[in-house]
């Protein structure tokens, strides 16, 4: 049975830049072992499924895998699935629309706005991220990450477990220049990383390449088969447990903008909206532009 898939590049108003992601839209009669096939067959780091809503008031069901896993929740794959089903509901129209997206953690609310050859959707983290327990010790995330001990921590900012779904091991990098020196150790990765589930390491730094933005990341999970990602939104989302923990962050809300992708040639710029009210972290958002890169049929 043929099933139309299309490619996008997310995080990223340009094809060729961001994160790129498979989204198949006909999955019926596919059970998660072909999904989890087709995935590998991708190799892009997530694949998404789009099935009928449970809840017909919601637009979609989406299962999302990365080549070695299925995951409750993604952001690239997130806001690329909820511009592509925009554009296809409302061709060579201009606007803003709301719909949920139902994910395994849970229905995910998107907002998505079309323009002239721009599209670009933001939802609501649908799980704040919470701290999972103590990471491993500095040395051996920096001999993990090829780097020494000196170049982990900034300020106040120490290495964190942190997550909504997946946890990440938030390690904060001193420099940029320590940011592009960073050679994955995989032989000491289960050691340094080994958590459950992804296994990954989401290093960020203060400075930037670019001007506007507030923070530069890189995200490594190698034993998903993901040695490095362009754009990472549900580490963006934990990220935001980080920065309430150690930035003294005033009430109000609060914009973040993490570029990423920049060492590998895929240059992503990830949005982070923080809500603070009485000083705990009440809401956070993810946002970004999402283009359409290729489309065509799977025959399986």
């Amino acid at each position: 049975m043929p099933r139309r898939f299309y490619t996008l590049d997310v995080f990223a108003d340009r094809a060729l830049a961001g994160n790129p992601l498979a989204v198949v839209l006909d999955s019926k009669g596919l059970d998660t072992a072909a999904m989890q096939q087709i995935a590998r067959e991708f190799n892009l780091s997530e694949t998404v499924f789009v099935q009928p809503p449970t809840d017909s008031r919601h637009r979609a069901k989406i299962r999302i895998f990365t080549p070695g896993l299925e995951m409750p929740f993604a952001g690239h794959p997130t806001v690329g699935t909820a511009v592509l089903l925009a554009s296809l509901d409302h061709r060579n129209e201009s606007g803003d629309y709301l719909f949920g997206l139902e994910e395994l953690i849970g229905t995910v609310p998107c907002a998505v706005s079309l323009g002239e050859g721009v599209a670009y959707a933001r939802f609501d983290v649908p799980v704040l991220p919470t701290e999972r327990g103590a990471p491993v010790a500095t040395a051996l995330i920096a001999e993990a990450l090829g780097l020494t001990v000196a170049d982990i921590g900034f300020e106040n900012h120490v290495p964190t477990l942190f997550g909504s779904g997946f946890p990440y091991t938030f390690v904060p990098v001193r420099t940029l220049e320590a940011m592009g020196r960073i050679r994955i150790n995989t032989s000491l990765w289960k050691a340094a990383f080994g958590q459950e589930g992804l296994g990954a390491a989401y290093a960020y730094t203060r400075h930037t390449v670019e001007p506007t933005s507030s923070l530069h990341a890189r995200m490594f999970s190698p034993g998903d088969g993901i040695p490095e990602d362009p754009a990472t939104g549900s580490a963006v989302a934990g990220l935001s447990g980080v920065l309430h923990r150690f930035d003294d962050l005033p009430e109000g809300i609060r914009h973040f903008r993490i570029e990423q992708g920049f060492e590998m040639g895929r240059p992503s710029l990830i949005d982070l909206t923080m809500q603070i009210e009485r000083m705990r972290l009440s809401s956070a958002s993810i946002g970004g532009h999402a283009v359409i890169v290729s489309e065509g049929l799977l025959h399986v």
